[in-house]
């Protein structure tokens, strides 16, 4: 009985180490960013190991944070958060998950997460509709990537 308690223990012990492992970030939904851009997501791109949890907080009011269709890992679950609400999502799978605000698509509010260093969806990513200003902030954070940026 013993033997058993203590393989039990070992096994409880684990599965909360590797919970305890995966960090938490914050990303940040804005009028203006540091560098003086409008409508953003601060970090805009963040590199994160699979089981971290990314919460996007509404720091101003109109924002909300939803994946791109087509433009997340294959088998990944896509998210949707509501305007003016906080949304924690926790990524499982590695590869790449563009996002966006859907009020501020076309303004260019966009981000990229990578998680992992798998990026075989790049070209998914990549092929994602993109309107105005939103086409050219994600090429600059697929540059990130490209760059093996942090």
């Amino acid at each position: 009985m013993k033997f058993f308690s203590l393989v039990a223990a070992v096994g409880l012990a684990t599965m909360c180490a590797n919970v305890a492992f995966a960090a938490d970030h914050e990303v940040r939904m804005v009028n203006k960013d540091s560098e003086g851009r409008t409508m953003q997501f601060e970090p805009a791109f963040l590199k994160i190991a699979p089981g971290d949890t990314v919460t996007f907080v509404t720091t101003n009011p109109g924002h909300n944070s939803e994946s791109v269709e087509g433009a997340i890992p294959e088998g990944a679950e896509g998210w949707k958060g509501r305007i003016n609400e906080e949304i924690s999502v926790t990524f499982d799978a590695e590869g790449l998950y563009a996002y966006k605000c859907l009020p501020h698509f076309g303004m260019g509010m966009v981000g990229l997460i990578q998680v992992g260093d798998d990026t075989s969806n790049l070209e998914a990513v990549q092929g994602a509709r993109y309107p105005g200003k939103a086409a050219a902030r994600m090429e600059e954070l697929l540059g990130q990537v490209t760059a093996g940026a942090n």
